[in-house]
């Protein structure tokens, strides 16, 4: 319910991020290049079961190359933005879906076929929602333009392999540098096919802006998210993205915005900013992934104000306890708890730091969690893992059940279920889920040895159909460890 993969910090240095990044750019040609028919035209018709069937692979292999973050509360949220955006687009013949890269990166990209990667290190570094919403609406306009699909229309004698490092260069990019390697796998003459990506980004910046308001955000969030992420590059050589960082026109794109903001009516460019779910989870990524002494400084500032912020009491909590200075934590959640007894995410997160501390009262502030919040998956994963340790393992099974619902990639909850599954004598079914529990944490050793003693034990055509689900979608898993 974390992240998944041997991750970097949030405050971590970029490279081996960026030098997985064109791992994951290698193995896309190869995997794609496998799966879709190799001709020299091999995009003369890209039609959106082309584009389904490029990003829901490019999905499959960054989930098994780089760091996710899992919790339902960041990546629940990040969604809601772009259901709300999606609201006001034109028929799209497929959902999005939100997910969330760690790292440090001011970035969001979108693929083909409707997958959006939010990087933490954008949301740590904005101010308002309006600001995430309006950089999500940038980089969905890209998909709904069908910019990279017309791109690989246009290229028609140019190898799939090279098309894939040109969307890589495009769309993956954490900086010039990772950029102009990537780019620099594709001949020059193929290279000249992303010319024409400034005409791209200014349409996406227009139709991003008008995707933004039509969802109620206030207008300004589009610049001023570009403003910021230009301004932190220039004072802290952090990481931009490649639509900022290699158009040297970026000013007049941010005066041309500018302007189209003054044209709208007074009612729209005065909207109000709502950021209170936007602190709630950017209180969460600072403590759990952020550099503990920035997220240390964060907090500090936070909590020292005049008027109490329980959020800030909160995650100086979750630092702590990071910092295994449990003294210190609990100090902190018993603050937050009584500067905001009612907030479901408060009691939510002094619920999971009892648990992990053993401490009785985890039980009953887990309960009122759930009271507050039944929604509330993380709440309910330590609530079930209490039950199932407590010897009731019927609803500790029904709760992580219907957390599959949600979550179905989730490996903790795979591996807890399984154990859960195993202590109840249903062996077969706790061996693929701790099979899946390995698998979508890439292990590859211990998803081989929970399949291979999963395998004899399914006899009945039920069982049978069970094994091979699992069986099809670790043949795809394998495909990209390869």
């Amino acid at each position: 319910m974390g992240y998944h993969l041997d991750a970097p910090r949030a405050g971590s240095r970029p490279g081996r991020f960026w030098r997985g990044l064109v791992a994951v750019i290698l193995a896309l040609a190869l995997f794609v290049q496998g799966a879709l028919t190799a001709q020299a035209a091999l995009f003369g018709s890209f039609g959106v079961k082309d584009e389904q069937e490029l990003g829901r692979k490019f999905d499959v292999l960054v989930r098994s190359r780089m760091p996710l973050v899992e919790d339902p509360e960041v990546k629940g949220y990040i969604q809601s933005i772009v259901d709300r955006l999606s609201k006001s687009f034109p028929p799209q013949p497929f959902p999005f879906v939100a997910n969330v890269l760690l790292h440090n990166s001011m970035n969001a990209f979108a693929v083909p076929g409707g997958y959006v990667f939010v990087h933490t290190g954008l949301i740590m570094q904005l101010d308002h929602e309006s600001e995430l919403a309006g950089v999500l609406a940038h980089e969905l306009a890209h998909v709904t333009q069908r910019h990279i699909a017309t791109r690989m229309e246009r290229a028609q004698a140019v190898t799939l392999a090279s098309l894939v490092g040109a969307l890589g260069a495009a769309l993956l990019g954490g900086g010039q540098g990772t950029g102009a390697m990537m780019a620099g796998s594709v001949a020059a003459g193929q290279a000249a096919m992303l010319n024409y990506s400034r005409m791209d980004e200014t349409e996406a910046d227009q139709i991003g802006l008008q995707y933004l308001t039509s969802a109620g955000y206030r207008p300004q969030g589009l610049q001023g998210a570009f403003e910021k992420i230009r301004r932190k590059q220039w004072t802290s050589g952090i990481d931009i993205p490649e639509y900022l960082s290699t158009h040297p026109d970026v000013g007049g794109r941010i005066n041309e915005i500018h302007a189209r903001i003054q044209s709208l009516s007074a009612a729209v460019r005065n909207r109000k900013e709502d950021d209170a779910r936007f602190n709630r989870v950017k209180t969460l990524i600072w403590a759990r992934y952020g550099d503990p002494d920035s997220a240390a400084r964060f907090f500090a500032q936070r909590a020292g104000g005049k008027k109490p912020d329980c959020l800030a009491y909160m995650g100086q909590g979750i630092l702590a306890e990071r910092r295994n200075q449990i003294k210190d934590a609990e100090a902190a959640f018993d603050k937050a708890l009584a500067c905001a007894p009612k907030d479901a995410l408060v009691v939510r997160e002094a619920g999971r730091f009892y648990y992990n501390k053993g401490d009785a009262r985890a039980g009953q502030t887990l309960q009122r969690a759930l009271t507050l919040d039944p929604n509330d998956l993380m709440a309910q994963f330590f609530y079930a893992r209490l039950l199932d340790g407590n010897g009731d393992k019927a609803s500790a099974q029904k709760y992580y059940r219907e957390m599959l619902r949600y979550l179905p990639q989730d490996s903790e909850i795979h591996y807890y279920y399984g154990r859960s599954l195993g202590e109840s004598g249903r062996v077969l079914e706790a061996y693929l889920h701790l099979a899946y529990s390995a698998m979508y944490q890439n292990d590859k050793r211990k998803t081989a040895s929970w399949l291979k003693q999963a395998r004899p034990l399914a006899v009945t055509p039920v069982q049978k159909e069970q094994l091979k689900r699992f069986e099809d979608v670790y043949a795809e898993r394998q495909s990209v460890w390869k």
